[in-house]
């Protein structure tokens, strides 16, 4: 599905808004803090029901309102919708009517985000690789949001009985149902992110290797928050992630949190065989980052058989003019690319005379010809 309309009502700073793309490049220009990034984070919504920004519905609608809508049309007039509410949760419609599963809503408006939150995947903290990992296995399978809304719920209701009860009668008895549901699924957590690096990990060492002229050598390694052995398979593992929530149970009671589980995955970024977190330049670590994507991009348009939509959020003027042009020459003819940036400067001729240009203040939007 390509993104043919956009309409917003009191989303983020913008009131409403309705953008009809005529072009499959979209360049959004303002100053920072005007509404660049939310404009491309409605589109990412839209497409994957989750934002890289933030967690919390509350954040996205408008301050003061009691909601706020989300609406995106194809060219030949398939319409997807997203209601968010601060009372009541969410409603999600396509062509008018509603869905009883959010998850429905997957699928038809796929895309690939990269922002200048991306940068930081290599030096960052676990939980960032973890949540861009998350993001690639959603594109593959649809079904893992709703283990991971599941898993999430489990983690926190466990964790708060850890904390409150330590001599609580049936304590052992609740732990014991909560770790057969988290390992149950916990391991289907586990078997979809190894399996998206795995594919993953030849797709990102070409692009490294192409990027970096044939000099660097990248290895994507899965390093799960259980101890998993022998072949993948769901029952031994199961079985093995329920064994070890039981033998730390008495260490889990004194802390409070839990020690086992896909919530302590690592993925594990190397470069000539050393961490690249550790031993990677600036230089190197944008480079591998900038091969993290495209080969997520790649991936989607293999499995699905056609290109995702490519959001580029704010990240050009975080790379050297040689990164710019890598990367826009790899978007090529064949993706809709919405991209946000401060100026024009980055933007080849080319680009821009091919490119449908739009200037937002204060969360207002006006529709430029782009320059030749």
């Amino acid at each position: 599905m390509r993104l043919h309309r956009l309409e917003l009502l009191q989303f983020r700073n913008y009131a409403a808004l309705s953008l009809e793309l005529s072009s499959p490049r979209l360049l959004v220009i303002g100053d920072n803090g005007e509404g660049k990034s939310n404009l491309l984070e409605a589109v990412e919504l839209l497409g994957s029901l989750r934002s890289h920004r933030t967690s919390r519905d509350q954040d996205l609608i408008g301050q003061g309102e009691s909601l706020s809508r989300l609406g995106g049309w194809s060219p030949d007039g398939d319409h997807l919708e997203l209601e968010l509410r601060r009372v009541g949760g969410r409603q999600v419609r396509r062509n008018g009517k509603t869905l009883e599963r959010h998850l429905d809503l997957l699928g038809p408006l796929r895309c690939v985000g990269f922002s200048a939150l991306d940068l930081e995947l290599v030096r960052g903290e676990p939980s960032l690789r973890r949540q861009w990992l998350d993001r690639v296995v959603l594109q593959l399978e649809p079904i893992y949001s709703e283990l991971l809304s599941r898993y999430g719920r489990l983690l926190r209701q466990r964790s708060q009985l850890l904390r409150r009860g330590l001599g609580r009668a049936h304590l052992a008895d609740l732990l014991g149902a909560f770790d057969q549901q988290m390992s149950l699924v916990g391991t289907r957590l586990h078997r979809r992110r190894r399996r998206a690096l795995v594919r993953l990990q030849p797709l990102a060492a070409a692009w490294q290797e192409r990027l970096s002229g044939g000099r660097e050598q990248l290895e994507l390694r899965y390093q799960p928050g259980s101890v998993l052995e022998g072949e993948e398979a769901e029952a031994p593992w199961r079985e093995a992630i329920e064994a070890q929530l039981l033998a730390q149970r008495q260490e889990e009671l004194r802390s409070g949190h839990c020690g086992v589980g896909p919530h302590r995955d690592e993925v594990e970024l190397r470069l000539a065989d050393q961490p690249a977190r550790r031993y990677g330049s600036a230089g190197q670590q944008r480079t591998l980052v900038l091969a993290l994507k495209l080969a997520e991009l790649e991936l989607v348009q293999q499995l699905w058989g056609a290109p995702p939509l490519l959001l580029l959020d704010d990240v050009l003027a975080e790379l050297d003019l040689g990164r710019q042009h890598l990367l826009l020459e790899a978007v090529g003819e064949g993706h809709q690319c919405l991209v946000s940036a401060t100026h024009l400067g980055a933007f080849s001729g080319g680009w821009r005379s091919r490119s449908q240009l739009v200037r937002v203040s204060g969360g207002a939007i006006k529709v430029e010809l782009a320059p030749p």
